[in-house]
């Protein structure tokens, strides 16, 4: 398979190589320009249990990868509390998508359990004995699901950046305590894409430089800008097509929609890539908290990051600049290359571009989009749960509320699937203020203090959380993070 840019077609590679790249040379986004023309069993997939599914799934999109059933079996046997990875859960009229039954209690966990096994068969099969350096940004969730993942890999190393005061004290507790000899962790004194712009610039900077030239490194990453991150968050989608077959709410070929709270744009693409692959995905409802600018882009076809940053209770969505939204140009444009290299250097330049009409309304035919603010945010979780008995996070919040601002204004019955991509109990405070509960003491005491008002046990891995001892301490300015990375590598033993 051989994927390129989604800036031209100059640059290209195998699936494996793309992999291990993470972002081609250009600072585009590796992409099959073949997608959707390549022909695709979904019925025959919806068949498999889930592991089967993923197997087919990932052989499809990265056919370069040998003994790809044995890579998903090392990823998720044993690793997921329930068995079908992400349970369908019927809520009201509707149904819920619980992507955080992993080890880290968040929709991450179904790549980056994945994303490991791919980067060390694709490092084997392309004879590469350097070690492989991740770096990774995280608006909360990517950062502890990336770490595990990789947390004693051989032949990897791996570098997370979080927004000093952009994560929930939950997920930081859980970045900061992570043990592993080939992990590093470090608070970055600005927002979420202060991150992401510092790890692109780093990689660029390294690159253009050749400044790990001859010391036995390489630099990858877990971000959804990474194929082999983004590629297994489409099998979920198949789960949930399946689960609805087996339970007679619909027949093969209906159409379901799927309601995704949207930050970084991948989870929602990964359900346009199943569409495109033949899974019959009606409408992708793209919900937005108050930095509103997908919806914003979705409506008027502008993409404009000059604004305000907003710090929310979702703060997984928390982003100005959706990087897998590239892909999506990519697409929508025809495979033109040079359009979204001239969106991407307008984005750069000036802070926004515009795509006109024939890209929006092919955009538009695939997608809607609603934003849920912070007021709205608390009443929908006091309102699931008092309507339904549902206990829901912030992020799943936002998109239940697009889900029923979406069903009161489309046509037509088809199943609605909300995508909930974390444990409310990662954000025990902003839950508890929804429902009127004391917010006293730490996170720890407001974990607590939820689970026995809503009597549902706090999973394990967050449970055990404050017994554990903060082992990663490191706090950089915003422009300090190239400068930061090549310190690390030339100083810290295991790298």
């Amino acid at each position: 398979m051989i994927y390129q840019s989604t800036r031209g077609a100059e640059f290209t590679a195998r699936d494996t190589e793309a992999v291990l790249r993470g972002i081609a040379p250009d600072g585009g986004l590796y992409i099959d320009p073949a997608l959707g023309s390549r022909p695709f069993d979904w019925r025959g997939c919806l068949a498999l249990p889930p592991l089967g599914m993923a197997e087919k799934i990932l052989a499809h999109l990265l056919p370069g990868f040998k003994d790809m059933d044995a890579l998903v079996h090392r990823a998720y046997e044993g690793k997921f509390s329930a068995p079908e990875l992400t349970p369908l859960v019927p809520v009201g009229e509707d149904y819920v998508l619980e992507l955080f039954h992993g080890p880290t209690s968040a929709f991450k966990d179904v790549a980056l359990s994945m994303l490991p096994r791919l980067m060390t068969a694709a490092r084997a099969q392309e004879g590469v004995e350097d070690k492989i350096i991740i770096l990774t940004a995280t608006s909360g969730d990517t950062g502890k699901a990336a770490l595990e993942g990789f947390r004693d890999v051989d032949g990897t190393g791996i570098i997370v950046f979080y927004p000093a005061d952009g994560v929930s004290p939950v997920q930081k507790a859980q970045m900061v305590t992570q043990e592993g000899d080939n992990v590093k962790v470090c608070a970055l004194r600005g927002n979420f894409d202060d991150c992401q712009r510092g790890v692109k610039e780093c990689f660029a900077r390294i690159n253009r430089e050749a400044l790990l030239a001859g010391t036995g490194l390489r630099l990858s990453s877990a971000n959804s800008i990474n194929i082999g991150r983004l590629a297994p968050q489409v099998v979920y989608y198949f789960i949930a097509y399946g689960a609805l077959l087996r339970r007679g709410r619909i027949k093969a070929g209906a159409w379901v929609d799927f309601v995704v709270p949207t930050g970084n744009f991948g989870d929602i693409l990964a359900g346009y890539f199943a569409k495109l692959m033949g899974l019959p995905v009606g409408r992708l409802v793209c919900a937005s908290n108050a930095n509103r600018i997908l919806t914003d882009f979705l409506c008027t076809g502008v993409y404009d990051r000059r604004r305000d940053f907003i710090k929310t209770s979702s703060p997984s969505m928390d982003i100005l600049v959706s990087s897998n939204l590239e892909r999506l140009l990519f697409l929508a444009s025809g495979g033109d290359g040079a359009f979204v290299k001239t969106c991407m250097e307008n984005l750069a330049r000036d802070g926004v571009y515009s795509v006109g009409d024939a890209v929006l309304g092919s955009i538009r035919a695939q997608f809607s989009a609603y934003t849920c603010g912070e007021a709205g945010t608390a009443q929908t979780i006091a309102r699931v749960w008092r309507d339904y008995g549902y206990l829901c996070d912030p992020h799943t919040a936002v998109a239940f509320s697009a889900a029923e601002e979406y069903k009161a204004e489309r046509a037509g019955d088809a199943p609605v699937v909300v995508l909930s991509t974390a444990s409310p109990f990662k954000f025990p405070g902003a839950v508890l203020k929804a429902l009127g509960g004391d917010r006293s003491g730490d996170a720890f005491a407001q974990m607590d203090r939820l689970s026995r008002l809503a009597g549902v046990e706090i999973p394990g891995n967050l449970s055990g959380l404050k017994a554990k001892v903060p082992l990663h301490r490191d706090s950089i300015e915003k422009d300090g993070l190239t400068d930061y990375v090549l310190r690390v590598l030339s100083e810290r033993e295991g790298f």
